[in-house]
């Protein structure tokens, strides 16, 4: 829209000039001045429609007695056992592509470090780009109805990194609240559920706990690890006790 009062208004001046010193000095510097005008007016109505159609999602959900409500993309509640507090939320563009509303639900111990930890992100791509979701794993379970993927993992888990990702504005929002986990040593369950049929929206869940209690190492339950024959069995119970924490009601 504002390249095309710039090009209107660039025609008009260039007529103006062609009348032979019938436009003065003045004239000019009007006609420059209302061009502006117009271009700042055309930018700043861009910026005010998409900055409204970006937050629309965000402002869709709400936390309350433990439920998260999102009322679309996709319309669910989700409800969490009472040992998990909920800490807030925050919503950001990710890597410039995509836009993100994350919440998190902490089991602390009582120094605040954080035992076990839902983090709750619903994610679309902007309509800007044609981006879709692509997920390797095969594995799927059914939650109230919704079919997730599923994949786990064990990592360690330290700062640094893309501080743009949402890994690092997920550690640094529990950080700015007090939270840290109680190891660097963690299990992950991630849960994915792709809203859409073009897979352009997506929820995602991920349950973490800490994992030195069992005594272990993420390096220890990778595949050349020395407690990789136990992996099998505790990507079982991860996942059990990640569903086990959370109900999907429609």
């Amino acid at each position: 829209m504002s390249g095309h009062i710039y090009q209107s208004s660039g025609l008009t001046m260039e007529a103006m000039d062609g009348k032979k010193g019938k436009r003065n000095k003045k004239g000019k510097t009007l006609a420059l001045f209302v061009l502006f005008a117009f271009f700042a007016i055309a930018c700043f109505l861009h910026y005010e429609t998409t900055s409204t159609a970006q937050t629309k999602t965000a402002q869709a959900r709400t936390v309350k007695d433990q439920v998260l409500v999102s009322t679309e993309m996709p319309a669910v509640r989700l409800k969490f056992d009472n040992a998990f507090k909920y800490v807030g939320a925050q919503d950001f563009i990710l890597y410039e592509v995509a836009r993100a509303e994350q919440h998190f639900f902490v089991d602390t111990d009582k120094e605040g470090r954080i035992k076990r930890m839902y983090w709750v992100q619903f994610e679309g791509y902007l309509p800007a780009n044609t981006h879709s979701y692509n997920y390797r794993s095969n594995q799927k379970v059914n939650l109230g109805g919704l079919e997730f993927i599923a994949d786990a993992y064990a990592r360690k888990v330290q700062a640094g990194g893309r501080p743009d990702s949402d890994g690092a504005r997920a550690q640094a929002f529990l950080t700015g609240k007090g939270y840290r986990m109680a190891s660097d040593e963690a299990l992950m369950q991630r849960l994915v559920h792709l809203v859409d049929e073009a897979k352009r929206n997506e929820l995602m869940v991920i349950y973490m706990e800490d994992l030195s209690p069992m005594k272990l190492t993420a390096a220890d339950l990778a595949k050349d690890g020395k407690a990789a024959a136990q992996w099998d069995e505790i990507a079982k119970g991860l996942l059990e006790r990640a569903s086990k924490g959370m109900a999907v009601m429609r």
